[in-house]
């Protein structure tokens, strides 16, 4: 009888894919993350479903594609009838614990208009008992802390995430976001996170847990305190991938041509909040590799605790960002557009060591996706796999093996509809670029050679990845690529059709009732 297994189920926000050292990143180091790979799995090739952070984490915590959950943006309510992750292990005897965030907007159905739960979209994912609720829309909790150490908290706790230390030396010739942050890297809200999770961690009580680690960072705004701030020097940060100017960018798709314009004038750089010249950006990507860097010293300590309580060894570690960012490449910042840089993650495993046949430090090259995650936590404690799941288990890849029928492509999809003034872009996309409120999407499929995204009512875009892996040329005017672009038409149409929603599908009603 295998020992019950603690879990431990870390997401971070917006950390890119390549950034790892032990996939040999030039600047960036992560000691820690490199540790717990090379005792479990790396998956190489781990690619999220949507954007931004509502949508994308909906697809984590349910294991279905963007077309079946339909959450399509921060604040669209997730279906109550959709079984989760949580909800998964309360049926397994957890009681699954969030100290973070979970950007879930609730079932509006089962709620009073007024209710408090419908006043802002960053709300907790149903099954989670909330150990500690913390994010940029609900920084209380952080901010009472602060105070408890003495510092003293902004009228509005938010601008906690903003205040940097004014005519800090060198940042007038570093760029803007060289300042630190008005805190230490023991008070950050990354380490408040970790001080909460060891609080946890040692509290009397219930044997095994569950717990969701959710920090914040990397994601903006790019305040890192010392010495985060100044650990990666903007020399050695890699050149961006991009063409020679946002004019020249713009070309490429009238999307992109409008993302552009709209970080330009109404989104991250207009004012200077993030200002848009090499110098700056350099910088600015400095500072998010410190972030990351705090955020691997922090999970270290989170590690060593479990090594010192010698629960390590009997605890499933998951650890994967949400989605990635821009931050420069094409020239735009956040998450956005169809590029690999806002959907290429990390993704690493670490299982028990009761769990002798798992391959240790394997990097797996396959392609793998976020829908995955729920199926492979579920198969690990061998409990069913809801038939709502749209991905599969990677118990097999843990084991040194690859599955039947493994998929040869990624697929993703960004709804931007509701990409309109209250988020800053005016005019919102189906005013700016002609077309209906509902044609407001685009679907990707993307192997190791080609890329070809559909929109549903502007053209479509195919890239050549081994012959250009920045994505700068669009090959799909050029009459040569036609039926190959007609054939991942038909693979991505496909793809839809299999991965339907198909919850009551198999079952049917009869004399002996639903079987």
């Amino acid at each position: 009888m295998m020992k019950p297994m603690n879990i431990l189920f870390i997401t971070v926000d917006q950390w890119r894919g390549e950034c790892l050292s032990i996939l040999g990143h030039s600047t960036v180091k992560t000691p820690n993350l490199d540790s717990l790979a090379a005792g479990g799995i790396l998956f190489r090739n781990h690619f999220t479903q949507c954007i931004p952070c509502g949508p994308s984490r909906a697809s984590l915590y349910t294991g279905m594609y963007l077309q079946n959950h339909r959450s399509v943006e921060n604040g669209i309510p997730l279906d109550a009838r959709h079984t989760n992750i949580a909800l998964e292990l309360r049926k397994l005897g957890y009681d699954p614990c969030l100290i973070g965030y979970t950007d879930t907007t609730p079932d509006p159905r089962l709620y009073s208009p007024q209710d408090p739960a419908l006043k802002n979209w960053s709300g907790i994912l149903p099954g989670f008992n909330k150990f500690l609720e913390v994010s940029t829309i609900s920084p209380e909790s952080w901010a009472l802390w602060l105070e408890e150490q003495g510092y003293t908290v902004p009228e509005n706790p938010r601008d906690l995430y903003y205040k940097s230390v004014d005519g800090y030396p060198g940042a007038e010739a570093r760029g803007k976001t060289y300042a630190p942050a008005c805190y230490s890297k023991e008070e950050s809200d990354t380490a408040f996170i970790t001080y909460k999770a060891l609080q946890f961690i040692r509290r009397p009580g219930r044997k095994p847990w569950f717990l969701h680690v959710s920090y914040l960072k990397p994601h903006r705004p790019f305040l890192a305190p010392e010495p985060y701030n100044f650990l990666y020097h903007p020399d050695d940060v890699p050149d961006f991938k991009r063409a020679s100017s946002p004019e020249e960018e713009a070309k490429q798709h009238p999307y992109l041509a409008y993302l552009l314009n709209q970080d330009l004038n109404n989104g991250y750089y207009h004012a200077g909040i993030y200002p848009r010249d090499e110098k700056s950006m350099r910088q600015l990507r400095a500072t998010y590799y410190g972030l990351i860097t705090e955020l691997d010293d922090n999970i270290g300590k989170i590690i060593a605790l479990l090594k010192e309580n010698d629960e390590y060894k009997n605890t499933v570690i998951v650890f994967l960002s949400d989605h990635g960012a821009q931050l420069g490449d094409h020239h735009l910042l956040p998450p956005s557009a169809y590029f690999d840089q806002s959907f290429h993650i990390p993704f690493i495993i670490h299982l028990p060591d009761e769990k002798d046949q798992q391959k240790r430090g394997l990097v797996v090259n396959a392609f793998t996706e976020n829908v995955d995650i729920l199926p492979t936590i579920l198969d690990i404690f061998g409990a069913d796999i809801p038939v709502q799941c749209d991905g599969r288990s990677l118990v097999p890849f843990i084991m040194g093996k690859t599955p039947e029928k493994w998929r040869t492509e990624v697929h993703w999809e960004v709804d931007f509809r509701y990409m309109k003034e209250s988020w800053g872009y005016s005019p919102p996309p189906d005013k700016e670029l002609g077309i209906d409120f509902e044609a407001c999407s685009f679907n990707v499929i993307r192997d190791e050679q080609y890329k070809y995204v559909h929109f549903a009512d502007l053209p479509s875009l195919f890239f050549d990845l081994k012959n250009d892996p920045d994505e700068l040329h669009d090959l799909a005017g050029n009459q040569e690529y036609t039926e190959l672009i007609l054939k991942y038409a038909r693979k991505m149409l496909s793809w839809r059709m299999v991965n339907d929603e198909r919850t009551l599908v198999y079952m049917t009603a009869g004399p002996e009732g639903i079987t």
